[in-house]
């Protein structure tokens, strides 16, 4: 770096990133990086369920800040649940272990979505809300916070399944058989996730990611007609209040352009399609995160380091790049790996 040049905060390099603008330096965070992997995280989970953490405050904070100052990343994302908001709508749920949501009464019926319940966000989940403006004052622009939502389609799924699934047969089922009621549903939580990330960036969440997990399980047509326009609603929305957005989903090679057209100042991609290609796809008026295999940080320095330099020769040094994984860290991985591709990305892009 050029040892004239200021060097930036986390916060300003992640904000530059989303307006593809130039930074000192390739920001950097990990998908799920709070929690799972590090000591601090779980000494607290032995004491706490995740539910319970995420709905105190201080105890999400602490979690959230935990990558930061362990691992020198320049966004912190909330310790949060993409289910808070199903479970405020009046969903009975719970979080299994080594499974995920289930959802005890699965909808099924128009009667189902007709009982969600539309509530302000700001009453539904107050402490998310408390816990954005809590973390604003302690990051002090170390970092950017980035708030989040599962995506229409994603929270779709887990509602009509009841539980995680390879291929979300009823869900999808539901959209050929009973369009009316899929966009009754789709209708429904659309406005609930523009009423919960719009909360967010009120009580001070710089970033917002929209998690769309499983819509890599939809082909290009049926994405489109039955995903893409409440996708485009969210995007559209938060644009307009002005606040940067990442669209995340996984095993979306054959829907990037789609997803592109939804919207999102940023595109997530995975590591199955090569960062390069999927930034062309995606178009460079468009900011790109990703995308290094988690599973290579479970190997040597060398091989990682590798990987991460193949990334970012692939990013070609654009404006506008986010460095991530391309899903979240896996429990096993050493934290000192994170920490370590972290000065590496840092060191390696600087300006």
């Amino acid at each position: 770096m050029n040892q004239t040049a200021r060097v930036m905060t986390g916060e300003e390099r992640i904000l530059a990133a989303c307006q593809h603008q130039p930074a000192d330096a390739t920001p950097i965070w990990f998908m799920r990086q709070a929690g799972r992997c590090l000591a601090g995280y779980r000494a607290l989970r032995e004491r706490y369920d995740i539910f319970t953490i995420a709905k105190t405050p201080e105890l999400c904070a602490q979690v959230t800040l935990m990558p930061v100052n362990e691992l020198g990343v320049d966004a912190a994302v909330m310790f949060a649940d993409i289910m808070l908001p199903i479970e405020a709508m009046g969903v009975a749920l719970s979080i299994e272990p080594d499974l995920g949501p289930v959802i005890h009464a699965p909808i099924r019926t128009r009667a189902d979505v007709e009982k969600l319940q539309l509530l302000n966000p700001d009453e539904a989940t107050p402490f998310v809300m408390d816990a954005i403006r809590l973390l604003r004052q302690e990051l002090a622009g170390r970092a950017a916070l980035v708030g989040f939502s599962g995506a229409p389609f994603t929270l779709a799924c887990y509602l009509v399944e009841g539980r995680p699934s390879r291929d979300f047969a009823l869900a999808r089922a539901m959209m050929f058989r009973e369009p009316e009621l899929w966009h009754l549903l789709m209708d429904t939580l659309t406005e609930m996730v523009v009423r919960y990330l719009g909360a967010q960036a009120k009580a001070g969440a710089q970033v917002l990611q929209v998690f769309d997990s499983w819509v890599g399980t939809l082909a290009p047509a049926t994405y489109e007609r039955f995903v893409l326009p409440y996708s485009r609603r969210v995007f559209d929305e938060m644009h307009a209040l002005g606040v940067p957005t990442i669209h995340f989903g996984t095993v979306t090679s054959s829907l990037l352009e789609l997803m592109a057209e939804a919207g999102g100042d940023v595109i997530s991609v995975d590591w199955r399609t090569p960062l390069d290609q999927a930034w062309e796809r995606v178009g460079y008026d468009r900011g790109i995160q990703g995308n290094l295999d988690p599973a290579t940080v479970l190997g040597s320095t060398e091989t990682m380091r590798e990987a991460a330099q193949d990334v970012l020769k692939k990013a070609g040094g654009r404006p506008g790049h986010i460095f991530n994984l391309g899903h979240g860290v896996l429990p096993e991985t050493n934290p000192a790996m994170l920490a370590e591709l972290v000065t590496m990305v840092h060191e390696s892009t600087a300006r």
